[in-house]
């Protein structure tokens, strides 16, 4: 399963590495919708890949905020 490949990835990096992703998975789902905008993107499944990976972090920096508490 891709999905808890890529979540035991993002939990082995540090808080800042995990904004850095959030911050970069952005850029490229703000690229992606141009893309599909001026008919340009051939894989829409990509966006909502990328969508629910920008969840995935962000619940991963929530939780890794909370038991820091």
């Amino acid at each position: 399963m891709k999905s808890k490949k890529f979540v035991e990835d993002m939990k082995a990096k540090s808080a800042a590495e995990l904004n850095d992703e959030l911050v970069a998975a952005k850029k490229e789902l703000f690229n992606l919708r141009f893309q599909n905008a001026t008919n340009q993107l051939d894989n829409t499944a990509r966006i909502n890949e990328v969508r629910k990976n920008i969840a995935r972090i962000s619940t991963i920096i929530a939780q890794s905020a909370k038991s820091a508490d």
